[in-house]
């Protein structure tokens, strides 16, 4: 009998639509050393139906737009209310390597009130990520300050 869960898919499995799989697949291969699992050709030579990946461990699905299929990505409705957040060993590197492979810097990197060095990217094809590397631990009242005195800086 299978499992029911295959292995390696445990949890979310985020499943982002993009122009074309293939093209992002090498985007995030140069930014986050994504790894090929497998990949279905689309009925179009140089078309993706379905691709799966690795980044940093975590299993990543995409394929291509198809507005037939009802599947469009972000810039073809306008942007994203999802980001993909991710933690990372040292996200300056991280940052910059996503940077130097086409994202976007969407947020600069900084040291956030709750504990992370934090910073967000926008990909190409318009999806959003952030990345951190945990620095220091907080108690929830250490945090509820910071974010009070990050509140009152922002006015």
């Amino acid at each position: 009998m299978a499992n029911p869960i295959p292995a390696g898919y445990e949890g979310i499995t985020p499943y982002l639509i993009v122009p074309s799989a293939i093209e992002a697949i090498e985007v995030y291969k140069k930014a986050f050393d994504a790894e090929t699992v497998m990949m279905l050709p689309g009925p179009v030579e140089g078309t993706t139906m379905h691709a799966e990946i690795k980044v940093f461990g975590n299993m990543l699905m995409l394929s291509d737009e198809n507005p037939e299929w009802g599947c469009s990505g972000p810039k073809a409705i306008g942007g994203t209310p999802v980001a993909l957040h991710i933690y990372v060993d040292d996200v300056d590197a991280a940052f910059k390597k996503a940077l130097d492979a086409g994202f976007t810097e969407a947020m600069p990197l900084m040291d956030a009130f709750w504990g992370d060095r934090f910073g967000k990217l926008k990909d190409p094809f318009g999806h959003e990520w952030s990345l951190a590397t945990h620095t220091v631990d907080l108690s929830p009242e250490e945090i509820q300050v910071g974010a009070q005195k990050f509140m009152e800086e922002m006015q």
